[in-house]
């Protein structure tokens, strides 16, 4: 849940993105910040701090509870611990690693809604909010993801990241294409390039009027995030 402040001094608590006010009416936000205790074998703990580091972490302190074993306390936005951050500690780790968290405090932060439009059309479910710091990474990566889950269709399907109306980032399925003149045969060549146009014009209607199938692995591809890619 966030803290939105609003221009006007009133405070709307949001915990879906889809309900962000406009960004112009907003003054600033403040984000759920939790006190994370991170227990790993002591050959991981570079990794693990430069994995907290990229994930706009603040260290508090260190402590060894064994020759071999170190607990590291840091301050993360819970925004970054709940995009994928314990898969990736388990995969920086080996799976030895281990996290606990709770919540401490809101605090003020560059926070931005980033939208994702298929074919032009706003996907509400795709909606998140990010650091500005990350957007475009992040823009990218969705859509990249995407791209790889959603099945060609009979039209090109655009896919965008945006942040209000700026396009941050776009990717495109292709559309597959049936072969319109393979019974046209000989060398009649005005009538292949009228079929082919006719199909041209046929996409062109579909892109306008036709509907995206998204398969139920995008909603959770798009969260599997690492900053390492």
């Amino acid at each position: 849940v966030y803290k939105v402040v609003m221009n006007d001094g009133s405070v709307q608590m949001i915990q879906n993105p889809t309900n962000l006010p406009p960004q112009t009416e907003i003054d600033h936000i403040e984000e759920p910040i939790v006190k994370a205790a991170i227990m790993t074998p002591k050959e991981y703990v570079g990794t693990i701090m430069d994995l907290c580091q990229k994930k706009r972490g603040t260290m508090l302190h260190m402590e060894y509870i064994a020759q071999d074993r170190v607990q590291l306390h840091y301050e993360l936005p819970l925004n970054e611990v709940i995009y994928d951050f314990f898969d990736a500690l388990k995969s920086k780790t080996r799976g030895y690693g281990s996290l606990d968290y709770e919540f401490i405090k809101y605090q003020k932060s560059s926070l931005v809604k980033m939208d994702v439009l298929l074919n032009k059309d706003l996907v509400d479910a795709f909606s998140m909010i990010v650091h500005e710091s990350a957007a475009y990474d992040r823009g990218r990566f969705v859509c990249k993801k995407l791209k790889e889950v959603i099945p060609m269709h009979q039209f090109e399907v655009p896919i965008q990241a945006a942040i209000g109306q700026k396009v941050i980032a776009r990717e495109t399925v292709r559309a597959y294409r049936k072969d319109v003149i393979a019974k046209c045969y000989g060398g009649d060549i005005s009538r292949k390039k009228k079929l082919l146009e006719k199909q041209k014009e046929g996409k062109k209607r579909m892109r306008q009027f036709g509907k995206v199938e998204v398969p139920q692995e995008a909603f959770t591809a798009v969260l599997k995030y690492d900053d390492d890619k």
